[in-house]
């Protein structure tokens, strides 16, 4: 018996997911029905134990029938960005050899570019959910002939196959071993422990305000297997959030740093217009958060304000909850599973002291494999079997983790080591900046040359002098080697739909030297 048979058993009318602003609503039962008919839909394709089901899907109802279908299918399923172009899906789908590609009718557009870009390597089954488009069947008469039994064939658990948010590079399958059918109750020590640190029980009602594709939607898995309700965001708004919160009693949130500085930025009047008092624990990640950010949304939410870092791979996961954090602001905590070790950045299997920055890695985390990279996966393991997800940071006295940047966002200006995010924490304190970017751009004399792209707060102008401003700001908090020497302005700072901000697509629009801006304030 699965977790989600389970509580269709013991709570069949209890809603286990709903679409937040409609009517559109699962109850445990007519979820594990719905479920065991896709499943005997997919095994009546014949698709062998381990196949691959590309799903290319806004947040749709039907994701979640999908999920837990495929599971128990033995298959695993590929969320896609709906955010990508044709050519950028069809290198996912082409890469994880996905047998069926189901798209729904609000994604057309991007299904019809990404067969055609697939060719000839378009998968053998296609499948549109809420309508017809030309290259698709329809999905729903396709499930509609099928049993609802749970009397399926014994096969391994399903799973998930998460690709990276590619933000060095083309994305990355995480492939991992599929669970055999004996053990399909059983959780590793890690997730068991994130499930303890986001407090989850059938009392949980969790607002889902992230795309269901990206990692963070494998939360909403772990509250429908604790008995608790997902109330599912079609897409986030400040506003809109906090009214979710109110209407649906919303104990759980899962957030980024973007979306507080979003609600943070509404009216006080708007933002004291909800009860928010049902709120239980209000979890961050994904980006690093600001630490003004940070203590504001502690001082409006009280001490809920709870932090992890992690990543898709697993290797480790850090935690600390918000009053561990007032006291050691900028943490990302200790270790919830394993430890965390500070190694050398020279080739040299050296573990460094309390203070020393250096790379982060982990023992304990859960094994993976990157889907058809080899070399790849080895890069991430050091000879003591540590995992690593290239992030440099350092521990205090206490084992503290305090992070500084990613390995790939280092700047190296002669022959000295800059990490970007303190003169990125600097600048979105100053009253004008709503955003900003710290990157390394070419310079002949010294390899690189520290850069801040920023993006103003609404209604102001970029000028000259705000640019030397802004040098000057930082300047009078960093030493100068760590200041950028110029500063450009953006309308809006290149971001994952999760709130990463993607360095690599600045990185490459500064690739070769360029004459500053006339918004640029040089310095030496």
């Amino acid at each position: 018996m699965t977790f989600l048979h389970e509580w269709a058993l013991t709570q069949p009318q209890k809603i286990a997911v709903q679409m937040q602003g409609t009517d559109q609503a699962l109850n445990y039962r007519e979820l594990d029905e719905r479920a065991n008919k896709v499943a005997h839909w997919l095994l009546s394709l014949n698709l062998a134990e381990g196949s691959v089901v590309a799903l290319l899907l806004e947040n749709n109802l039907r994701t979640f029938e999908l999920w837990w279908g495929i599971r128990r299918a033995g298959l695993y399923y590929v969320p896609i960005s709906t955010l990508l172009t044709g050519h950028e899906a069809a290198y996912i789908v082409r890469d994880c050899a996905a047998t069926v590609l189901i798209s729904s009718l609000a994604n057309t557009s991007l299904a019809a570019d990404t067969l055609g870009a697939l060719g000839d390597y378009a998968p053998a089954h296609r499948f549109m959910v809420d309508g017809q488009a030309d290259g698709f069947e329809p999905y729903e008469i396709a499930v509609a002939a099928c049993s609802a039994s749970a009397d399926l064939p014994e096969r391994s658990v399903g799973r998930e196959f998460m690709y990276s948010s590619g933000t060095t590079g083309f994305p990355k399958g995480i492939r991992r071993p599929l669970l055999p059918y004996a053990r399909r109750r059983e959780l590793p020590e890690l997730e068991k422990r994130l499930r303890a640190m986001f407090q989850l029980d059938a009392g949980s009602v969790f607002l889902s305000v992230s795309p269901l594709y990206h990692a963070t939607g494998r939360f909403n898995i772990r509250v429908i297997e604790c008995g608790g309700t997902c109330v599912i965001m079609r897409k986030f708004d400040a506003e809109t959030a906090l009214a979710a919160i109110e209407r649906h009693r919303i104990t759980h949130g899962h957030w980024v740093p973007t979306m507080f500085s979003r609600m943070l930025a509404l009216d006080p009047a708007v933002r004291a217009r909800y009860d928010l008092s049902s709120q239980r624990v209000a979890l961050h990640a994904t980006a690093p958060c600001p630490k003004h950010v940070k203590e504001a949304m502690i001082g409006w939410w009280g001490p809920i304000i709870n932090e992890y870092y992690g990543g898709s791979e697993n290797v480790g996961v850090t935690y600390i909850d918000a009053g561990q954090w007032l006291s050691r602001k900028g943490s990302v905590g200790k270790p919830i599973c394993g430890e965390v070790h500070i190694m050398a950045d020279d080739g040299e299997d050296r573990e460094l002291a309390p203070g020393e920055i250096g790379l982060i890695y982990f023992n304990g985390g859960v094994g993976f494999q990157y889907h058809n990279d080899t070399q790849k996966t080895q890069s991430v393991f050091n000879r003591r079997g540590w995992g690593t997800y290239g992030d440099m940071g350092h521990l205090d006295e206490d084992g503290f983790l305090f992070m500084s940047d990613r390995r790939t966002d280092l700047i190296i200006s002669g022959g000295v080591n800059i990490y970007p995010q303190e003169a990125e924490n600097v600048l979105l304190t100053h009253g004008s900046v709503a955003d900003a970017a710290v990157i390394g751009v070419p310079n002949e004399d010294f390899g690189q040359e520290v850069k801040a792209v920023v993006q103003l707060k609404a209604g102001l102008q970029p000028s000259t002098e705000l640019a030397g401003e802004l040098v000057e700001y930082c300047r009078e908090q960093l030493s100068r080697i760590k200041c950028p020497r110029t500063v450009d302005f953006a309308h809006e700072l290149p971001r994952s739909e999760n709130g990463k901000l993607l360095k690599r697509v600045l990185r490459e629009r500064y690739a070769a030297p360029s004459p500053s801006t006339a918004a640029a304030a040089q310095g030496c």
